[in-house]
């Protein structure tokens, strides 16, 4: 016998669950959405059985099935640097990896839950009205079926106005697949992990001018994965830019629309120059980094040379307004004056071009270091009382009590939470520091993220990568589609908010105007009851 349960994508379903939400079998969506549940099978026979899986609908050409696969995690939490609403700090399996069902074919066990994550990407402008789901199972003489109703509201998702990058990680990439950095296979491969990101709300992304100064071990270096072709001919340099190009019409043609230039400083302080290589004589050889300080005036007479010549092909190729630049990443307040240093250095010559960078600290706002910060989430009040202009917000490991994040013993609702955290208060841009983090802490070594999930112990589990490696491409996990749900939110939001204005809104929705990013509802059914009377209020109900 199979006993299937039906749940919101909001819960997370582990293989030992016993205990479930009340049965999931209607939702609503806008035209335009990639609306979202899951099903958990369990068969009460000996062992496994492979089944037949259907899918009937209207929209049966929109539905996609993933088996939710589990990933183990030694470290979910920081001891003493947590609180109560995680799913668990215990080291353990967690449901993450949707590992697509392509052959029609779901393999059972009689010991286990296996689950299903059912999405059904709804076409722009699709019709109003009700498009009943059903997902069948069958074989070897066992069958089952559930039925899901997916009402339509006949509205579209606006464009997402929101900036959102995720850092893409070239030499992780390299690494996992054994590819030379640009080469013609390692372009199709990048080609497809751009793509992914783009379908799930990523607009903007790092790109590596330079080799990214980030997380990496103070005198040690990342692979080359430098885009800026240089050459130097005694004090002056020259630069080709056919590898840059490239990279910008390879994004562009998946969706992506703006760019942000690798740091120009190594992280947390700006203290030296990053990697940095050019042919001279005929030899490519590294010619700036951990050796060299961040005032250094070789590398000031450098910038003097690249950031017109950078700025100059920009302009060329119409992406003003549309590329940013960093100073460097997590600047700590101790570091206010190499901070202050290095961007005396390079500020002349971004002309049009602006500088964000992400931090915890506001003296840098406060003394007009940073113009454009992109502040922590668990530290954004200072900068929101401040009234800083186009305010951006970010997470990483730190942001790990009351706040929310994608970590996989969390609660699904802490990561789609912040797509109604951004709306609120009216947040420009969002930021997370790993796609596809494939190493340890510093980048001291490679990792399997099948069966490391926390940089070797280093950060939460979750932190480090959004999507796994595939044969040959990209795996998404349940991490990312939720929080392109919170995404999808915002810009329900946004569409309703044209129509009510804000305080009309907020009255639709109670708790909302209490909420705060530390203060939110504790539960996916509040969220979820939110966004359906968005949905309601869109429809005209």
């Amino acid at each position: 016998m199979l006993t299937i349960q039906s749940q919101s994508s909001l819960e997370k379903i582990f293989p030992d669950t016993q205990e479930f939400q009340p049965a999931y079998v209607r939702g609503s969506c806008l035209g335009g959405e990639a609306f979202s549940y899951q099903l958990a099978v369990k068969w009460d026979g000996w062992g496994g059985k492979a089944l037949g899986l259907s899918v009937d609908s209207p929209l049966q050409g929109q539905v996609r099935l993933f088996r939710v696969g589990c990933v183990p995690c030694q470290l979910p939490a920081y001891p003493g640097r947590c609180d109560g609403r995680y799913i668990t700090t215990k080291p353990g399996l967690f449901p993450d990896v949707l590992a697509p069902i392509e052959d029609g074919r779901l393999e059972v066990s009689g010991f286990c839950q296996t689950v299903v994550w059912v999405e059904v990407a709804v076409p722009q402008g699709c019709p109003a009205g009700e498009y009943p789901i059903s997902i069948k199972l069958e074989g070897e003489g066992e069958q089952g079926e559930s039925a899901f109703t997916l009402e339509v509201v006949g509205e579209s998702l606006p464009k997402q106005e929101l900036l959102y990058t995720q850092w893409v990680h070239g030499d992780c990439l390299c690494h996992r697949y054994g590819l030379e950095a640009y080469s013609e296979a390692y372009w199709a491969l990048l080609g497809k992990y751009l793509a992914a990101a783009a379908e799930e709300g990523m607009n903007m992304v790092l790109t590596p001018v330079f080799t990214p100064a980030l997380d990496t071990e103070v005198g040690g270096e990342r692979l080359c994965t430098q885009l800026l072709d240089i050459r130097k001919e005694g004090a002056a340099y020259a630069f080709g830019f056919s590898r840059l190009e490239r990279f910008i019409q390879l994004a562009q043609g998946v969706g992506i629309t703006h760019f942000e230039v690798s740091h120009l400083f190594t992280q947390w302080g700006a203290g030296f120059a990053p990697a940095i290589y050019a042919e001279e004589g005929g030899v490519r050889r590294r010619v700036f980094g951990w050796d060299t300080p961040a005032d250094s005036p070789a590398y000031r007479a450098f910038l003097a040379q690249a950031l017109p010549a950078l700025t100059g092909f920009f302009r060329d190729k119409g992406l003003a307004g549309h590329v940013v630049f960093h100073i460097s990443d997590e600047p700590e307040e101790k570091c206010l004056d190499s901070y202050r240093r290095a961007r005396e250095g390079v500020v002349p010559y971004l002309e049009g071009f602006p500088l964000y960078d992400a931090l915890s600290e506001r003296a840098f706002y406060d003394k007009g270091l940073v113009e454009h910060p992109i502040a922590a989430t668990d530290h954004i009040g200072p900068f929101l009382e401040a009234g800083a202009p186009g305010l951006w917000a970010y997470t990483c490991c730190s942001q790990n009590v009351d706040v929310g994040n994608r970590f996989l013993a969390m609660p699904s609702y802490r990561n789609r939470v912040l797509g109604w955290q951004l709306f609120k208060y009216d947040i420009a841009g969002f930021l997370h520091w790993g796609y596809n983090f494939w190493a340890t802490q510093n980048s001291r070594a490679q990792i399997d993220p099948y069966q490391v999930t926390d940089a070797g112990r280093a950060f939460p589990g979750g932190d480090p990568f959004s999507v796994y490696p595939g044969p040959d491409g990209p795996v998404k996990s349940l991490r990312m589609k939720v929080f392109q749900q919170g995404l999808q939110d915002l810009r329900a939001l946004r569409l309703l908010e044209g129509r009510l204005g804000r305080g009309r809104l907020a009255a639709l929705l109670p708790g909302f105007e209490e909420m705060t990013f530390a203060r939110y509802p504790h539960s996916g059914g509040s969220l979820l009851a939110w966004r359906e009377a968005v949905n309601r209020a869109v429809g005209g109900r």
